[in-house]
């Protein structure tokens, strides 16, 4: 039916004309209204239907758009109906294909969503949502982007009040397929990724914050979200080509932030897993940089409190894949060793040990891969794909024993602490069941090479060190497997054990000024740095010099030493000097000095000539720096005599000639040339000066002999008891009285002295509880009887 209004034919006549309205018919006809008046329409549907022209080109019309949105803000009841209505023109326009129509209804949309923020616009975004679904639903990618760009405006308006009821399961679906367009263009396929990944944004700023939507980070929803960033952040290609358009890489980047940003506590798995699994579909361990980026930004973007969440996943990840190939385990390793570097910096949480635990554990696991493939490349298998293995597996261990490096140089010094103990007692040791390494099944060679890559682990987490007290960085605990190592048949495990006794020790980073074994001429130079020696390092050396000065003794004269280890041993007494020395020390010092000088004169174990030489240039080298140490004319005067005489006649017994490759050495060393070796005498009238005991020089220094010699499995045991037992003999001025001494009545009375003591020290204990706890009456009258019973005696 065609709707007619009245319009004056002229102003002299009230007659009057019908003329047709076009518009209005053309609306009416679009709409399917019929028989029915257009003053009897609602008037929200009269105002929606004047925003839009006869010509979509024309746009919107403004100002009915004005009015439309004047009534909604006057009458928010009437906006579910406006919401309604607008779907339903709107759903009808995209079947149609009349495009122009549904940009300006989308356009009302936004308008209307901008200006009206009242508790009636929840029905009105529910069909703002279903129209942006319907645009998201059809293959058109304008009508993706254009459904997109209004979701995202909608997403950053803040509601009043939360709702009860929305979902975004199908914008997550939705989203998260453009994210993965392949379309034919590359411009489209990078708008509609970009719209994509603008929409993931738009929901996670949407639910993140509304404790309504936690939903949000179910593992369902969390599947969808992370590959679709990591997917466009791993491919770049398009982005290269995109010329003008946005960078999908760097938007889904931002986006991926920005998650991680606002997991909590409780989400942080959900959050990391999907980003396991992507790596792990696409094959990104090997090559791993793609694996090192996300993790860094996982670690950067998220709280310093959740840390230990990641760290946790990427360990359980490398349990699940420990009989996967050694560059996958190496890649999964390294992106570990990513995450610790950063977290340790902050708060790590309770997983400190059970990274070192899980890394230990599959640090064995690979000695056991290479040794496997050891035996099997020995009884057949192609030599070149054994080496290949083999190489790979190094790879792996080079990795684990970065990140526990990495990781425990970086802790603070009480949980360093705690990690050099815990390391120290994975350290298989020979004859001591408390180590936890089985190292039956792995063999000799097995053993060995676990013992020096924890001990290269160790070396890192001590590097940079600085404990306030030796006691503090050398426990007994650690100290004296340490100690057992250092006794080893193996010239790079006592290399080992001597650099990690340097990062302890060396607390004023003086090890870089003593490199080499040298005879230093102005130690001056070298502007040492030093401290007055604290009581407690006093009250250490006391207790535990002894052992030190023992493994330094007994570690000179091992037949494989090259000159490495005379190096290491030079800048360890050189360490001790410095940080440890006091007037007692120094004389325990030079007693040692002159026992290591005696032992290559005697050579009573046979040590070839190298050994002894190597010793000597080591006396030399050491005493040289203690005399300038300790500025003592007299004592520097001895020591250059001495040194001067050998650079005429025997160079071979200084460093800078012996360690030569082409160093002539002699057959034997004249025992009877006094002038060339460093006299005992001599160096006591120099020292008899106020300040120090010369006359504990006159006491030749003798290593106590333990079961570490048995436990360490030293060839040389047997010998080193004949030997402390002729140097007794030689040393002590009357030998008849100790041979007297040393018989069963002797031994008996020590027993009973000892039984004496331990009686003394428990009537001691009773006194002491006695007073702390009997009442005061009874304490005044004992103390009262004691004074009585002295007068007595004493008149």
């Amino acid at each position: 039916m065609r709707r007619y209004r009245q319009v004056p034919r002229s102003e002299a006549d009230g007659t009057f004309r019908y003329r047709r309205s076009r518009q209005r018919t053309s609306i009416l006809n679009s709409l399917g209204v019929c028989g029915c008046c257009g003053r009897c329409r609602p008037r929200y549907k009269r105002l929606v239907d004047n925003i839009f022209p006869e010509d979509p080109k024309d746009g919107l019309v403004k100002s009915d758009m004005e009015k439309l949105t004047f009534f909604a803000v006057s009458a928010p009841e009437k906006l579910d109906r406006i919401g309604e209505y607008l779907a339903e023109r709107l759903s009808r326009d995209v079947v149609r294909h009349r495009y122009g129509y549904v940009v300006i209804a989308m356009e009302a949309l936004d308008q209307l969503l901008m200006a009206c923020h009242s508790q009636s616009i929840k029905p009105f975004v529910e069909s703002f949502l279903h129209m942006v679904a319907k645009l998201l639903e059809s293959k058109e990618p304008d009508l993706q982007v254009l459904g997109t760009n209004s979701f995202v405006k909608f997403a950053n308006i803040e509601e009043d009040t939360p709702s009860y009821h929305r979902r975004y399961d199908f914008f997550v679906s939705q989203f998260s397929a453009m994210c993965h367009s392949t379309h034919e263009d590359p411009e489209t396929r990078t708008r509609i990724r970009v719209a994509g990944i603008k929409g993931l944004q738009g929901v996670v700023r949407k639910t993140v914050n509304d404790e309504l939507q936690a939903i949000i980070w179910e593992p369902q929803h969390m599947d969808k979200l992370i590959p679709s960033m990591l997917f466009n952040m791993q491919d770049n290609d398009d982005s290269d080509r995109a010329g003008g358009e946005e960078n999908p890489a760097a938007l889904a980047e931002s986006c991926f932030r920005e998650l991680l940003g606002r997991a909590a506590y409780g989400n942080m798995n959900n959050a990391v897993r999907p980003v396991l699994v992507h790596l792990d579909n696409h094959r990104l361990w090997d090559p791993n940089e793609f694996a090192v980026s996300c993790f860094r930004i996982i670690m950067y973007s998220i709280q310093a409190q959740h840390s230990h969440h990641v760290i946790q996943q990427v360990l359980n990840h490398l349990d699940t894949h420990s009989k996967n190939t050694p560059r996958v385990r190496a890649g999964i390793v390294q992106v570990l060793l990513e995450t610790v570097a950063i977290a340790a910096k902050g708060s790590v949480g309770p997983t400190v040990l059970e990274v070192f635990n899980t890394l230990l554990k599959h640090l064995r696991m690979s000695v056991d891969f290479e040794l496997g493939e050891g035996s099997r490349r020995n009884s057949g298998t192609s030599l070149s794909s054994g080496r290949v293995k083999e190489n790979e597996e190094r790879i792996v261990q080079n990795a684990i024993i970065q990140t526990i490096g990495f990781f425990g140089g970086n802790l603070p010094d009480y949980q360093r602490a705690e990690v050099m103990m815990f390391i120290m007692g994975k350290v298989p040791v020979y004859g001591t069941p408390c180590h936890t390494l089985d190292t039956v099944k792995i063999g000799h060679q097995g053993t060995k090479r676990i013992q020096t890559m924890l001990l290269s682990s160790l070396i890192m987490v001590t590097s940079g060190f600085k404990c306030k007290t030796i006691s503090a960085g050398l426990p007994a605990a650690f100290l004296e497997p340490l100690c057992s190592i250092s006794l080893m048949e193996d010239s790079e495990l006592r290399q080992l054990v001597l650099e990690i006794l340097h990062n302890i020790i060396d607390r004023h980073d003086n090890r870089a000024k003593l490199r080499g074994i040298r005879i230093i001429p102005n130690v001056a130079a070298l502007k040492i740095k030093r401290e007055k020696i604290s009581k407690q390092d006093v009250g250490f050396m006391k207790k535990h010099g002894q052992q030190l000065y023992r493994h330094i003794y007994l570690g000179c004269k091992e037949d494989d030493n090259v000159q490495k280890n005379f190096e290491l041993l030079f800048t360890a007494l050189a360490l001790l000097t410095i940080e440890l020395a006091n007037e007692e020390v120094v004389i325990d010092l030079i007693r040692l000095s002159l026992a290591l000088q005696d032992m290559a004169l005697a050579n009573e174990e046979n040590m070839p000539m190298f050994i002894r030489c190597g010793i000597m240039a080591l006396v030399a080298a050491y005493l040289n720096f203690l005399s300038q140490m300790i500025a003592n004319p007299a004592f520097c005067q001895h020591v250059s005599k001495v040194i001067e005489l050998r650079n005429m006649d025997a160079p071979y017994l200084l460093p800078e000639h012996v360690f030569r490759e082409k160093c002539v050495l002699p057959e034997s060393l004249d025992c009877e040339d006094r002038a060339m070796y460093f006299q005992t005498a001599d160096l006591a009238d120099a020292l008899s000066g106020p300040g120090y005991n010369a006359e504990r020089l006159a006491i030749p220094y003798v290593p106590q002999v333990t079961d570490e010699d048995r436990l360490t499995r030293r060839k040389s045991f047997v010998d080193t008891i004949s030997l402390q037992v002729d140097i007794l003999s030689n040393c002590l001025p009357d030998q008849s009285t100790l041979a007297e001494e040393i018989t069963f009545e002797t031994l008996k009375k020590a027993i009973d002295t000892t039984g004496l003591e331990e009686q003394e020290r428990e009537r001691r204990r009773q006194v002491m509880e006695k007073f702390q706890k009997a009442p005061f009456e009874e304490i005044a009258a004992h103390c009262e009887s004691k004074v009585c019973v002295d007068l007595v005696r004493f008149r």
